[in-house]
């Protein structure tokens, strides 16, 4: 069976694969062929070819453009994964210059790490590494099922730790702390006092990120936190975001957990107010994990030096 499957796939023409990718990321053979560097008539004629092998029309013409067939959209993210995992499989093991390289890292978080680090990130990478690619992808609670296949896709993830990452092949470092604070709407009558006890956060309408019982890691801490306070918050809005849910509590009755590093960026410009946490909550542990396949990879040994370099500072 494995003899039949290599010549199959020595028999199929790879380069399919990269004109696969970005005629479905751009739904626009023209476009596509410009960031391919070959002419739209190779491109059509690319597309001809795949239209044939799947026997789908992959690209639908809908008004003056495109969508995309059932199928395609099927296609679209198993093609990047396997063209991403092609770059990293023949890109490992050679030397790695930031200032000459147009490698693409893929790196999987929730917005409020892209507050935290985002622009100090990005400036590095204008400054030391102008022709490197970032693709960044924020976190979904599918990623919880698949977090074994997802991990060797990409460079990392950054995410607290959770005991579903203690894989064999799965290495973390940690990147910085946070606190979890609870923040409401500084005109809210019910919250007069500097502290908030545990009854009023039982009694007030609250603003959840994710799924606070069974999300993406990311939205788990929270989840315990709530269950340390023994109280099933009554969530009037749930948003997939923590960027989001200051902007959900502001001019309301509500109250949510946030990351201090978040509140303190927001509450002013929202007319909020920053109150301590009850009890003692845990502290927020924010880690980047890899596949220990990425170990001996001189450019992935570059980029979490940069990740951490950079967390050291915040």
């Amino acid at each position: 069976m494995a003899r039949h499957s290599a010549v199959h796939l020595a028999n199929l023409d790879l380069n399919l694969l990269v004109v696969l990718r970005e005629l479905l990321g751009e739904r626009n053979v023209t476009r596509a062929a410009a960031r391919l560097g070959v002419s739209q008539p190779a491109a059509s004629a690319a597309l001809a070819r795949l239209r044939r092998h799947f026997g789908d029309e992959l690209l639908v013409r809908s008004g003056n453009g495109y969508v995309l067939s059932a199928l395609a959209t099927q296609l679209a993210d198993q093609v990047e994964a396997v063209c991403t995992g092609a770059e990293r499989l023949f890109g490992t093991g050679h030397d790695f210059d930031p200032g000459t390289s147009a490698r693409e890292f893929t790196l999987v978080m929730a917005d409020y790490t892209i507050e935290v680090l985002g622009s100090r990130l990005s400036a590095l990478l204008a400054d030391q590494a102008p022709d490197v690619q970032l693709h960044v992808r924020l976190v979904r609670e599918a990623f919880a099922s698949d977090i074994t296949d997802t991990i060797r896709l990409i460079d990392g993830m950054v995410a607290p730790p959770v005991s579903r990452f203690e894989l064999p092949d799965v290495r973390s470092v940690a990147l910085f702390t946070d606190r979890w604070v609870c923040v409401v709407d500084a005109a809210n009558p019910a919250v007069r006092g500097a502290e908030l006890g545990l009854e009023q956060l039982a009694a007030l309408p609250w603003v959840a990120p994710f799924q606070p019982d069974r999300g993406f890691p990311p939205a788990a801490p929270m989840g315990r936190q709530l269950a340390l306070f023994g109280i099933q918050p009554r969530i009037r809005v749930r948003v997939e975001s923590y960027q989001a849910v200051p902007h959900f509590v502001a001019g309301t009755d509500r109250v949510a957990l946030l990351q201090e590093r978040l509140a303190t960026r927001v509450a002013d410009r929202l007319g909020l107010r920053i109150l301590p946490c009850p009890g003692d909550p845990e502290p927020i542990v924010e880690r980047f994990w890899w596949h220990a396949g990425y170990d001996g990879d001189p450019a992935h040994r570059w980029f979490r030096t940069v990740l951490t370099d950079l967390a050291r500072q915040v």
